[in-house]
């Protein structure tokens, strides 16, 4: 071979590796830092696999972070990320901001219509779905079979709240260190007001009627936070007004607490052996209802959505169809088991039979099932949510009234003064806002 031919021949290779180069689409995903996601980032070699022309950059924050940052990108549009992770409240008020693309047209082995439809609902606007969920939760009731039973009490399978008080008094041994009830009191749009918001939707309260006027103010909200706050000083373990998701799943899992109500992804944690002392007495039941045809539970969904700014549109859809596909729930089945698989998001998962035996996955579904974000309360709302509300304005007054309920918890105010106080912030905040004329 001649020395010409060499140095051609060197060029068109150098020159082929150039444009495969080029033809490398580096996307950036912000994430969240839980479980569910850093076990995603693990199983990457297998997207690789299939998509050797796309490079992921991970960008990944502790989940108060991770809002704020993108929350500042999205409305700056900063142009840092290519797929953001983002909740069941972004959705719909980004979407109607135009700050996300469709995600219309994934292929059709993503399966749309397999999506539960209570967590499709709340990632739709005007019926374009905006994120693919990654996965889905909703609330209900844990708890100890074995002091129900010492009760004398059976938990029906849809409990009223007059039930959950009857069997929390039943159940509370405050000499043996055991409460009947453990819930959320800590302050905050996303802690003790994720929980009362739930419940005071079966109770027949709403935030705002169709007018945008606080509703506060009226018997709903009272019997709401009278029946809450007596409930939990009755039969709620001391500084219950500091405890969020994480001091009441270690009091569960340690045995102090008769029954928890919250998510359903803790489930697992209070049915895991390794780390629950009482793993092999646990029961679960939907959240209670009044009969008003609204259930005391939540919805929410870590999914993921594609900003309207990014360069990188078709790469970003690419993995997203990925991340949330039914492979990718059996990939994660293979190395992981079937308990592992990110849970409430596909009605094929629930319709598959080894993940039916998991014992909580049915009430997960069911729970999830009897939440609708469109319609969260019992008389019509012009808000979507069942935690929330979806406007930008609700995570600071949802703050606001988070701490006012707290302290009433604590004793430092009465009910009736934080209610109050709850009207008057809230009428202040939306009228600022343009909602109250």
């Amino acid at each position: 071979m001649t020395s010409t031919l060499r140095a051609l021949l060197g060029a068109c290779a150098v020159a082929g590796l150039a444009t495969v180069a080029s033809a490398e689409t580096t996307i950036t995903v912000a994430t969240v830092n839980n479980g569910d996601m850093i076990r995603m980032q693990g199983l990457m070699s297998d997207f690789y696999a299939k998509h050797p022309d796309i490079k992921v950059n991970w960008v990944t924050l502790e989940e108060n972070v991770l809002r704020q940052k993108v929350t500042t990108d999205i409305a700056t549009k900063g142009g840092q990320y290519d797929v953001m992770t983002i909740g069941t409240y972004e959705v719909p008020i980004w979407g109607k901001q135009g700050w996300l693309l469709s995600l219309d047209d994934l292929p059709a082995d993503y399966d749309v219509n397999d999506l539960l439809p209570a967590i499709r609902g709340g990632l739709t606007v005007n019926g374009h779905l905006y994120a693919s969920p990654f996965y889905g939760e909703s609330s209900m009731v844990m708890y100890r079979t074995d002091l129900m039973k010492k009760a004398g009490l059976e938990m029906p399978e849809k409990p009223t709240w007059d039930f959950i008080r009857k069997a929390a008094d039943a159940m509370t041994d405050k000499a043996a260190g055991i409460y009947g009830i453990c819930l959320r009191g800590k302050a905050g749009w996303g802690e003790n007001m994720a929980f009362l918001t739930a419940m005071s939707n079966s109770f027949g309260a709403s935030w705002f009627d169709m007018k945008w006027q606080p509703q506060f103010n009226g018997d709903a909200w009272k019997k709401t936070i009278n029946f809450y706050v007596d409930m939990m000083k009755a039969d709620g373990p001391p500084g219950a007004s500091n405890n969020g998701f994480n001091e009441n799943l270690a009091l569960f899992q340690q045995g102090k607490c008769g029954m928890w109500i919250d998510a359903t992804v803790a489930a697992s944690f209070v049915s895991d052996p390794k780390a629950s002392k009482v793993a092999s007495d646990v029961g679960f039941a939907l959240a209670p209802d009044n009969g008003l045809g609204k259930r005391g539970n939540w919805l929410w969904a870590w999914s993921l959505a594609i900003p309207a700014g990014t360069k990188h549109a078709d790469a970003a859809k690419t993995f997203i169809d990925w991340a949330t596909s039914k492979d990718y729930l059996k990939l994660v089945a293979s190395k992981e088991g079937w308990a592992n698989v990110p849970p409430g998001t596909r009605k094929s998962l629930y319709e598959n039979p080894e993940y039916a035996k998991i014992p909580f996955a049915k009430m997960t579904l069911d729970s999830i099932n009897s939440a609708d974000p469109t319609h969260p309360t019992v008389n019509p709302v012009p808000y979507v949510g069942v935690q929330f509300v979806a406007i930008p304005e609700f995570q600071g007054i949802g703050n606001d009234v988070g701490q006012q309920f707290s302290a009433a918890l604590a004793g430092t105010e009465t009910v009736d003064q934080a209610l109050a106080k709850a009207q008057e912030l809230t009428t202040r905040a939306m009228t600022k806002a343009g909602y109250i004329k």
